[in-house]
Parts: C-alpha cells; sequence; structure tokens
C-alpha cells in the first residue's frame, strides 16, 4: 500500500468491512477505529464486532472499504483477515496503532488483521463520465452543500 492509499485512508472517518457467514450470507459493518499498520496490513479494532469477528473466524476473505466524502475518492481493499485476541502474544503489535487512535475511550477485545491482496480505486462516477469538467474542488463544494457543512471561517 502506497502514500496516496495511507493518505486517503487517514482523511476517511470510517472504513466500511464486508465479511461472508458461514452459509455465504454478506454482512458489511461499519468500522470507527482501523488503520494501515504496514505496507501489508491493516487492522481493525473488534470494540463492538461480534458478527465481523464470527465471519472471520468461518470465512478469512473480506474487503474493506473507505472513502473521503468530501472528495469522493477512497479505496477498496481485498485480502484474508484473521482475529488476534487480547491473550495472545502478538496483540501488542496489532493493537499498537489502534490505542494510539482510541486511547482509554474503548477496550479492544481483538484485532482483526487483513492482509491486503488486492487494491482498486473508488471514485465518484462524475470522475468517470465528467472527467474534464469534474475537480476535487468542485466535489468537496458539492458534498459540503449536500450534508450542509459550512466552511470554517474561523483563523487560529
Amino acid at each position: 500500500m502506497n502514500e496516496s492509499i495511507r493518505e486517503a485512508a487517514q482523511r476517511s472517518v470510517l472504513c466500511w468491512l464486508a465479511t461472508v457467514d458461514a452459509e455465504g450470507q454478506p454482512n458489511v459493518s461499519p468500522k470507527e477505529v482501523w488503520a494501515i499498520a504496514d505496507d501489508q496490513h491493516v487492522v481493525v479494532a473488534h470494540i463492538a464486532s461480534p458478527v465481523s469477528a464470527r465471519n472471520i473466524g468461518l470465512q478469512p476473505q473480506v474487503c474493506l472499504s473507505f472513502v473521503d466524502v468530501f472528495v469522493q475518492k477512497g479505496f477498496k481493499l481485498k485480502g484474508m483477515a484473521h482475529e488476534v485476541r487480547a491473550d495472545e502474544s502478538d496483540f501488542s503489535r496489532w493493537a499498537e496503532p489502534l490505542l494510539a487512535v482510541v486511547g482509554q475511550r474503548f477496550v479492544i477485545q481483538s484485532v482483526l488483521v487483513i492482509r491486503v491482496t488486492a487494491v482498486a480505486p473508488i471514485v465518484a462516477p462524475s470522475y468517470r463520465f465528467y472527467a474534464d469538467e469534474t475537480t476535487e474542488l468542485d466535489q468537496v463544494a458539492s458534498a459540503m452543500r449536500t450534508y450542509g457543512v459550512l466552511p470554517n471561517t474561523n483563523s487560529l
């Protein structure tokens, strides 16, 4: 995972983790506490994710997506996941970037470790169908109007 993926991840508030149960039924769940751990792994905190953790134990194939909602670009990461519980020897290694985010706010029950095997960009259709007239600034302005966000006029 290169620097552009890392930067996009830092601008994304949530990611969405897709898992599959034993019957092949999909489950998509938002995750607030997650991080790119290294060039091959993404880690997700299991704070309140019993379905995701159970599904990964049954079917390790996952898809994790994140999008900067203002720029309307992001990435889809596919890979193989496993759960590292708090009593396992390598828990601290995987939990470290998550603890930096969460502090004492939540208890991390386990870490869902994803070894990324494929990366694909996610872009809003406007970038593809109207490439000559679509800019990131236009997309941000449109999203701000849609979400009712006012620009910050405070100067520090």
